[in-house]
């Protein structure tokens, strides 16, 4: 019998208004730019031909329109939709609004640094990258890893830093390592998992440099 392969494709929101300003967005519900709709529709592009089954989004719009772009895109906006906080960005605390170089300048590159890409180490009054996995983690395993084991495939559109913390898992990045990864906007990620769970291949989907 053949062996049951589930497809999961996670997506960066495209560019955001904050994201063109260099501000700190996290939970702050900011429109895209016309640059980020054109990022979700080459998004788009790269998955035509594919068939999705479910498709998942956070509470914010910036990932809910580019949601909505991508399924125009592949003419597939009658699939199920999930929306749900627990997908959300991280929450940047009392960094939110404030531009990114502004800050860095007040509080020191290093502490920003550290605030932004470590695993750990919350903003003031935000959430770390650990943080937001113990949202967005069980959220995965309890919504979405049980279609992708039946032989589903599901689409994930949401933010960089909650789909890191799933991609911290689904490709085994260490604590150590993790500050290293950063996701581009509107660029898809597949991955093929069997039933068992284990990812048999992963990788980007086109190259828009």
């Amino acid at each position: 019998m053949a062996e049951t392969i589930g497809m999961l494709v996670l997506v960066r929101h495209g560019q955001s208004q904050w994201n063109l300003e260099n501000r700190f967005t996290g939970w702050v519900d900011i429109a895209l730019t016309a640059a980020g709709e054109a990022e979700a529709r080459w998004a788009g592009e790269q998955l035509k031909g594919m068939h999705f089954d479910h498709a998942f989004t956070s509470a914010l719009s910036r990932a809910q329109e580019t949601l909505r772009i991508i399924l125009e895109t592949i003419d597939q906006t009658d699939i199920p939709i999930d929306r749900d906080q627990a997908l959300n960005e991280r929450h940047y605390g009392d960094l939110q609004g404030l531009n990114k170089d502004e800050t860095a300048e007040k509080f020191g590159k290093d502490q920003v640094h550290i605030w932004r890409r470590s695993y750990d180490v919350p903003p003031p009054g935000g959430e770390s990258l650990k943080d937001t996995g113990t949202r967005t983690l069980p959220y995965y395993e309890t919504h979405i890893k049980p279609l992708v084991l039946a032989g589903q495939s599901i689409l994930v559109v949401a933010h960089g830093n909650s789909l890191r913390s799933l991609v911290m898992v689904l490709e085994d990045i260490s604590e150590h390592d993790i500050p290293e990864l950063n996701i581009p906007t509107g660029v898809p990620i597949r991955y093929r998992i069997n039933s068992s769970g284990v990812v048999l291949e992963h990788g980007y989907l086109g190259d828009r440099t």
